[in-house]
C-alpha cells in the first residue's frame, strides 16, 4: 500500500514504534514530520531520511504543551502545504502499585497520552477538515482492552484513547476523516525494556519470569510483537481507501486478547 503525495505527522517519533512507523511511511512515499520531545533525535532522524531522498522534517514537540503542539503542526503544514495523517504515538510508562502513585505521576502520564492526543487531534483536524479529509491513528495497547497490575494510569489512559478514537470517527466522518486505534501487545522497545526489571522488583520474580509469565503469558506463541508488525498495521490503516474502516481497534499481539 502506498502513501505517495501524503504528509504524515508522527508524535514520539524519534525512537521506538514511532521511528519505525516514520521509516515505513517514508518507504511508502509519504513526507513525514518527526515530532518528539527529543528535538535533536527528531532532527537527526529527519536528516538521515533526507540524505536518502525522503521528505522529512524534525520538530520538537511536548505533546502536553498546547503552544508547542500548535507551533509544531503549523511548521508541518508550512513545510509540506498539507497534512493528511496524524499518528498520535507519544507515550510514557510508570510501573508501581496504585497506592504508591503520586497524584503528580498520575497526572503526568494521563497528560502525555490523553492531553497529547487531544491537542494534536484538535490541531490536525482543523487542517484536515479544511482540505477535505485525512486519517488519524492512535497508538493504544492491549491495555486499551485489558488490565494489568502495576499500570493503573497507563491502562486508564489507553482505555481513554479508545473512546476518543470512536468520537473522532463519528465527528470526522462528514469531513472525510477516519480514525482508528492500533493496540499492540508488548513490543521490545526501550519503554518495555525498562519495565522488565521494574516489574521483577515489584512482583518479586526474575526478569525471565516477568517476560514469560507476565508479558507473554497470554500470547499463542510466547513471542513479542515486533516494530515491523505495528508499522505494517499503521501503513495499512493510513492507506486504507475508504471510511469502511473507521472507529475500529486493531489488536496486534500474537493472540493476547482476542475478539
Amino acid at each position: 500500500m502506498r502513501l505517495d503525495g501524503k504528509a504524515a505527522l508522527v508524535t514520539g517519533a524519534a525512537s521506538g514504534i514511532g521511528k519505525h512507523i516514520v521509516e515505513t511511511f517514508v518507504s511508502a512515499g509519504a513526507a513525514v514530520i518527526i515530532a518528539d520531545l527529543d528535538a535533536s533525535g527528531a532532527t537527526d532522524l529527519a536528516g538521515v531520511l533526507r540524505a536518502k531522498g525522503a521528505q522529512a522534517l524534525g520538530v520538537r514537540m511536548d505533546v502536553t504543551s498546547e503552544q508547542e503542539v500548535v507551533n509544531g503542526v503549523a511548521k508541518a503544514i508550512a513545510a509540506f502545504d498539507r497534512l493528511d495523517i496524524l499518528v498520535s504515538n507519544a507515550g510514557i510508562q510508570k510501573v508501581r502499585p496504585l497506592e504508591a502513585f503520586s497524584l503528580a505521576e498520575w497526572k503526568t502520564l494521563l497528560a502525555v497520552h490523553l492531553d497529547g492526543a487531544f491537542l494534536t487531534t484538535r490541531e490536525c483536524l482543523k487542517r484536515m477538515y479544511a482540505s477535505g479529509g485525512g486519517t488519524i491513528l492512535y497508538m493504544g495497547s492491549v491495555h486499551s482492552k485489558e488490565a494489568s497490575a502495576l499500570k493503573a494510569p497507563y491502562v486508564t489512559a489507553k482505555h481513554g484513547l479508545a473512546g476518543l478514537c470512536k468520537v473522532v470517527a463519528k465527528e470526522g466522518a462528514p469531513h472525510g476523516v477516519r480514525a482508528n486505534i492500533i493496540c499492540p501487545g508488548f513490543v521490545r522497545t526501550p519503554l518495555v525494556e525498562k519495565q522488565i526489571p521494574e516489574q521483577a522488583r515489584a512482583l518479586g520474580m526474575s526478569e525471565a519470569d516477568v517476560v514469560s509469565k507476565v508479558m507473554l503469558k497470554e500470547t499463542v506463541d510466547g513471542q513479542f510483537t515486533t516494530l515491523e508488525d505495528v508499522a505494517k498495521v499503521a501503513l495499512f490503516l493510513a492507506a486504507f481507501p475508504s471510511s469502511a474502516l473507521t472507529g475500529q481497534s486493531i489488536v496486534v499481539s500474537h493472540g493476547w486478547h482476542m475478539e
